[in-house]
C-alpha cells in the first residue's frame, strides 16, 4: 500500500470499564489508544444500497497498516465522527500489508 494513501489521521479506542470509588457502578466508557494514519473511504450510493439489501450497516471502509490488535470491539473517531468496526479483513494478496475494516457510523456504548 502506498504511504500517500494513508492521508487521514484517526482515533482508535478500546472499550473500558471503570468503577467510581465511592458507588462501586461499574460504568463503561472508551480509552484512546493511539492516532493512527488511514484510508477513509465512504461509500458510494451504489455500495450504500447494496449493503442495504444485504441487511448491513457499513457505511465506510477504513484501510490501516497491519496491526495484530485491531478487533472489532475497538472503535475508530474521524473528524468527531464515531465509526464502529464490524470487521477486520487482512488484505487479499499477503495478508501482511494493510486491514480494510468495513465501519458503521454511530454510537457504540461498548
Amino acid at each position: 500500500m502506498q504511504a500517500g494513501k494513508l492521508r487521514h489521521r484517526v482515533l482508535l479506542q478500546i472499550p473500558v470499564n471503570s468503577q467510581d470509588p465511592e458507588s462501586g457502578a461499574v460504568t463503561p466508557s472508551w480509552q484512546d489508544v493511539r492516532y493512527l494514519w488511514a484510508e477513509v473511504t465512504p461509500l458510494s450510493v451504489r455500495e450504500f444500497i447494496a449493503s442495504q439489501a444485504g441487511q448491513s450497516e457499513i457505511s465506510a471502509r477504513i484501510k490501516i497498516r497491519r496491526r495484530s490488535d485491531i478487533t472489532s470491539k475497538h472503535r475508530l473517531i474521524f473528524r468527531s465522527q464515531i465509526y464502529n468496526i464490524e470487521g477486520v479483513l487482512p488484505d487479499p494478496e499477503s495478508g501482511l500489508e494493510y486491514l480494510t475494516l468495513p465501519c458503521s457510523e454511530g454510537v457504540n456504548d461498548g
